[in-house]
């Protein structure tokens, strides 16, 4: 079979780049060869790829918007992602694209300084995520504390909440209705229709309504070019001075942490789903070294993606790394080949996707009163300051930060109190 042959040689070429195999990398890569060999695995796999891809596609477009910069670059930038870490990452089958994590992250300094810094940004980004890998460290994100995992997610789906809020609120009826009828088709098309992602169907169907009934509303088009093709290298366009090391080693800092957490988090729940090892420290490293070819493309990093990961994992039943290398070469296809039909999509469609998304991001189990009854009074409280110090600042480094130094300092100021308070009740034996 000739595609298996494609994958076959393109495995082989990955397994040469790793010098080192540790145990849980050798279980992947027989899960992968097995795989190769068996043309109904193949066919399964295969196919888990093409509806991850086509879930990949509203979502980037999306985070496209959030960091600032054109919605084909950051798709390419995908492709690119999703190809280097089929190869290159500690757990098979988990997604890597442009993520909404590190769009919150990089944007704020696009939007400041400009494109021209992303790639320095992304590329030091990446330098720090291998060294992670090399030394060991990525194994240190385990002691980050449930309770600030907890306040990680539930603050990424808060600001993408609201950096969607710009493009329906106080607008027109019809994008309203857009919105509107977004959601509904999102939310009410899986019960009947599970073969094809519903958001998928909600942007087909929306974006033929608006391109035959001629109306006029902002599209992804107007967000940045989509033009047919590859892009090229892109150039450094900044010098390499303490002045831009000033203006990108923050956001850099911020692009490795936090997309390293959110990569090492969904590994840990593939892991769970597959009842199979990963290796976090290949991962770091892996995932630094896309990051760097994805901003050679022009393009944010990108991490692993949850949602996504679980289209594949759960819908597809992707178990091996030919599952993501159909995601990635399917993405590239269409990038490439409907890259004008694209730019016709409705922001206001796009948001409603997005605003679901923010939704189920959302841990709303955490602040269930049964949970929160159950639960520590102190790790709500880290819980709900992770969350202020993310939605305040607007990074998500400095809210993960901010929980593990709460995590430290409140258990004592708690253990304090009761201790004073018990010493209060004592009654006077003197008296």
């Amino acid at each position: 079979m000739p595609v298996g042959l494609l994958y076959q040689a393109i495995f082989d070429l990955s397994v040469t780049m790793s010098a080192t195999q540790h145990s849980s990398v050798a279980v992947a890569e027989n899960a992968t060869r097995a795989v190769l060999r068996q043309p109904r695995l193949l066919v399964r796999e295969t196919l888990a790829g093409v509806v991850t891809a086509l879930a990949l596609i509203p979502e980037v477009i999306s985070f496209s918007v959030i960091a600032g910069v054109d919605p084909k670059v950051s798709l390419i930038a995908s492709v690119v992602l999703c190809l280097a870490m089929s190869f290159l990452g500690g757990r098979p089958a988990m997604v890597t694209a442009a993520a909404g994590s590190v769009a919150l992250v990089i944007g704020p300094m696009v939007h400041q300084h400009g494109v021209q810094y992303i790639l320095p940004a992304v590329v030091l980004a990446g330098m720090i995520q291998i060294l992670f890998g090399v030394l060991g460290m990525a194994r240190l994100m385990r002691f980050i504390p449930t309770a600030v995992m907890t306040g990680f997610v539930n603050a990424l789906g808060i600001l993408i909440f609201f950096a969607q809020v710009p493009h329906f609120w106080g607008k027109s009826p019809l994008i309203w209705g857009l919105f509107v009828l977004t959601l509904l088709i999102v939310l009410w098309v899986p019960r009947f229709i599970k073969a094809i992602p519903a958001p998928l169907i909600a942007i087909v169907l929306l974006t033929v309504f608006t391109v035959t009934s001629g109306q006029l509303l902002p599209t992804v088009g107007d967000e940045g070019s989509m033009s047919g093709g590859l892009p090229g290298f892109t150039q450094l366009l900044v010098p390499l001075n303490l002045q831009t090391l000033a203006i990108i080693w923050p956001c850099a800092l911020s692009i490795a942490f936090v997309g390293l957490m959110e990569s090492l988090l969904t590994a840990r729940l593939v892991d769970d789903l597959t009842v199979t090892p990963s290796n976090k420290n290949r991962e770091s490293a892996g995932l630094g070294i896309a990051n760097i070819l994805a901003g050679f493309y022009g393009g944010i990093a990108g991490c692993a993606m949850i949602g996504q990961t679980i289209v594949n994992v759960e819908m597809g039943k992707g178990r091996s790394r030919v599952s993501t290398v159909a995601a990635g070469l399917v993405l590239l296809l269409l990038v490439t080949g409907l890259s004008e039909v694209m730019a016709e999509i409705p922001m206001s469609v796009l948001a409603g996707i997005m605003v679901i998304v923010a939704v189920k991001t959302f841990s709303w189990h955490s602040i269930q009163p049964a949970t929160l009854r159950k639960l520590p009074i102190t790790e709500t409280l880290v819980m709900l300051m992770t969350v202020a110090a993310t939605v305040s600042t607007g990074n998500l480094a400095i809210g993960v930060v901010a929980g593990v130094i709460a995590m430290l300092i409140l258990p004592r100021i708690v253990r304090g109190k009761r201790a004073t308070t018990s010493e209060t009740a004592l009654p006077d034996r003197e008296k």
